[in-house]
């Protein structure tokens, strides 16, 4: 896809992500519309993938470590045709429901890893390409983790053991939109200095506009060209992009829209009114 088409991508999934937690009742818009741009270049222009064969076993591999983001992941593999036709209705967060609030391998076709409990997706996504290594498999495992996130101290224990192995194959996206929870990064620990500890710990590492489709691509490709370290690509985002009342609000990292603010967000990512 050209960047105009992966541009329309993006918000489409933008659009049916804030549709999934209004319908649904429940979820986490903010985080979600924070890293579509990352997530449309991954699945409609760089993984290595077969939705018709999910568990194709050379497939390039995703951990959205962050997994409180999935309507954004669920929106991409439904768009992607992982589920045979669209999706018209998640039921996220739903009893019984395919699509839960957090990631579920063995529930959810090309769900690659379980997430949610924050913290964890570098290590398991060096593990996944430690064990590439050892299969003689040439694919990348691409992780997307939360510079909240980023403030646990097993996140740093599998940054260090995959720059021990030199694990070339991982290559890790930080979201850099400056929020969690409970606030603003810089607040809660008073740096947000991703970079710069990625390069300490011996990392590959980028800094871009994680909402420039080129950037993002061309990151990935000078990533890959990496043939002795991970890869940091460290990504300025703004949390809740593309909804202007949920932009750099902290109040949607988990809210559900009005009928009203559902109006508002499907007229400015360009839905049917």
């Amino acid at each position: 896809m050209n960047t105009e088409e992966l541009r329309e991508v993006a918000r489409k999934l933008r659009l049916t992500a804030v549709e999934m937690v209004y319908k649904g009742g429940d979820g986490h818009p903010g985080p979600a519309l924070s890293i579509a741009d990352i997530v449309t270049v991954l699945y409609f222009d760089k993984m290595r993938i077969r939705p018709e064969e999910p568990q194709w076993e050379d497939r390039d591999r995703f951990v959205l470590s962050k997994g409180h983001a999935c309507p954004v992941y669920y929106a991409a593999l439904s768009e992607r045709g992982y589920f045979g036709d669209k999706v018209e209705d998640f039921r996220l967060r739903g009893l019984g429901s395919t699509f839960q609030g957090h990631p579920v391998m063995n529930k959810t076709k090309g769900v690659d890893m379980t997430s949610g409990s924050l913290g964890n997706g570098i290590a398991i996504g060096a593990g996944m390409a430690l064990a590439g290594r050892h299969e003689g498999k040439d694919y990348d495992v691409f992780v997307i983790a939360g510079d909240g996130e980023l403030q646990e101290g097993v996140c740093w224990e599998g940054i260090n053991t995959a720059a021990a192995h030199h694990l070339n194959h991982l290559i890790v996206f930080a979201d850099r939109n400056g929020w969690q929870s409970g606030g603003t990064v810089e607040d809660t620990i008073g740096s947000n200095n991703i970079a710069e500890r990625f390069e300490a710990f011996g990392w590959h590492t980028q800094e871009i506009d994680g909402h420039d489709i080129d950037a993002v691509k061309n990151a990935v490709d000078m990533a890959r060209r990496e043939s002795e370290r991970p890869s940091a690509i460290v990504c300025d985002c703004v949390k809740g992009k593309g909804v202007p009342y949920m932009e750099n609000n902290n109040a949607w990292h988990k809210g559900v829209p009005t009928d009203a603010q559902w109006a508002e967000a499907e007229k400015a990512l360009g839905g049917e009114q």
